[in-house]
């Protein structure tokens, strides 16, 4: 994989950056931290070179500065809301984040449930914290939020919310996702603070859009593509503009939701520290790109999963007509089509050539190998030999695995454990390998190439199922898929599926 991400100067660039921004506070800082902090996979696809776990790292070259407050909105316990990328409800990745924090060597002082208003299921999972030595707050809904400023900003606003005890000049407020109240969080902190005499400070870290990047820039595009559902729009900053001259980029909430914060801002302190939404913002990513062609790349390749994906839960009922035509847009505005990833057209191929489904993948050195469906074995477990063979520089004629160890599996599914389907999937592919390993060099050979196919893009003239795609999950492939089904069922048909 071509780098064109500088991670180690972003690390030292960002977190010099943050400590500054507490200085001109004088000393506290309560810092709304979006995206996710310890698995951010998206700016490592669309910035090559980007660790998942910049975040972290980042923090913990914090981590003597900084408390971490993590926040979940009462509304989203109660609706069991669930994490489409882990799948767990947010209540349980509250839990989940903690540990990881605490694993990582930082401090968690607190939960705070936001949008308060007396939910039962609220209520519960407050006690189940603080039965675990958990210390929890809770912040209210208040009528006419955010545009009723005067009573927002008094003692029937942000004063009935309670103040969260804090003892690090950094305060990172996180949260399971997006809609979680973190902003508000931070506002009535400051609030809280300056009726204490203490000056606070608020500032925004997020790392897309990347304001100092174009607007229409792929990485930019790739933002919005992956914010579809939020039906987020990067925008001129026009505060920025008329303050400054210049020109930056940065997203229609925050842009919207800015008269309403500077008037806050104004009612708390007396003045506005801030001429600009993208003022308060601490991202340096936008320095550090040091190759911009591979990121913008990347982050066309990414559109395209982002449209693959789109299609698979439109069809699946999980999202919108709109949210389609919003990805169609986008491939539109970035002038790329879904032909412009390399594995789409030969998947489609082979899958032509061979009347059944198929798959394609593109190896580190730009080779395209294929699979295709036999009596034994899925395409995708099929493409997943054949890739590691390649990888291995095993003749494709060479059995890896012996058919007479397919078969028992085969039998075992069927006979035992009511499988239609007697083909093998890619974790049956590997276990059996792994099997075979102990016994043939070659197979071995094989399974230690597992590693080079961090990264490598596939794509299935078919849906994959649900085992394929956490494999592939696992071992970092970057996979997209027909939004077609292998065989119709009659539900499928009667739903015109």
């Amino acid at each position: 994989m071509k780098i064109g991400f500088d991670n180690d100067k972003y690390l030292h660039m960002q977190s010099s950056h943050i400590r500054e921004r507490i200085d001109k506070f004088g000393g506290k800082l309560y810092l709304e931290f979006g995206g996710k902090l310890f698995d951010d996979y998206h700016a490592s696809r669309v910035l090559p070179g980007f660790q998942p776990d910049s975040k972290l790292r980042l923090l913990k070259q914090l981590a003597d500065q900084a408390e971490i407050v993590i926040v979940i909105s009462a509304g989203d316990i109660e609706k069991n809301k669930v994490r489409g990328d882990l799948g767990i409800t947010y209540d349980s990745d509250v839990l989940r984040l903690r540990e990881e924090f605490i694993h990582a060597g930082l401090y968690v002082g607190s939960v705070v449930i936001t949008q308060y208003s007396g939910q039962n299921s609220a209520d519960l999972f407050k006690a189940r914290l603080e039965r675990l030595g958990i210390r929890v707050y809770l912040h209210y809904i208040i009528p006419g939020y955010p545009g009723n400023v005067p009573l927002i900003v008094s003692d029937e606003g942000y004063g009935k919310n309670d103040y969260i005890e804090t003892t690090r000049p950094l305060v990172v407020i996180t949260a399971p996702g997006p809609g979680s109240g973190k902003m508000a969080t931070c506002l009535s902190q400051l609030y809280h603070e300056h009726k204490r005499g203490v000056q606070a400070g608020y500032a925004k870290f997020e790392t897309f859009p990347i304001w100092n990047i174009p607007l229409k820039h792929p990485v930019n595009l790739a933002y919005e593509a992956a914010t579809a559902d939020l039906n987020d729009v990067n925008m001129i900053d026009p505060f920025h503009l008329e303050a400054y001259g210049e020109t930056t980029v940065n997203y229609n909430r925050d842009i919207e939701i800015f008269p309403v914060l500077r008037a806050t801002f104004e009612r708390i302190y007396g003045e506005n520290p801030y001429k600009s939404p993208t003022d308060m913002g601490v991202n340096m990513a936008g320095n550090c790109i040091c190759d911009d062609e591979v990121c913008r790349q990347a982050s066309l390749q990414e559109i395209i999963r982002r449209y693959y994906d789109t299609m698979d839960r439109f069809i699946s009922g999980s999202c919108s007509e709109e949210e389609v035509f919003k990805i169609e847009m986008l491939m539109n505005q970035a002038g790329i089509t879904v032909h412009d990833r390399p594995v789409v057209d030969a998947a489609l191929s082979r899958a032509e050539q061979t009347g059944a489904p198929a798959a394609a993948l593109e190896l580190p050195d730009g080779k395209i190998v294929t699979g295709k469906t036999s009596d034994l074995l899925g395409a995708s477990a099929a493409l997943l030999l054949n890739a590691l063979k390649e990888l291995a520089g095993i003749d494709h004629a060479c059995h890896v695995i012996s058919p007479e160890a397919i078969e028992p599996i085969q039998k075992l599914k069927v006979n035992y454990l009511g499988s239609r389907n007697p083909r093998l999937h890619t974790d049956e592919v590997l276990i059996a390998l792994s099997v075979s390993a102990a016994t043939d060099k070659n197979a071995q050979l094989a399974l230690e190439q597992l590693p080079k196919l961090n990264g490598c893009q596939l794509h299935t003239s078919v849906m994959l199922s649900s085992v394929d795609i956490n494999v592939f999950k696992k071992l970092f492939i970057q996979a997209t898929f027909e939004p077609k089904y292998e065989k119709k069922t009659v539900f499928q048909e009667e739903k015109g599926i």
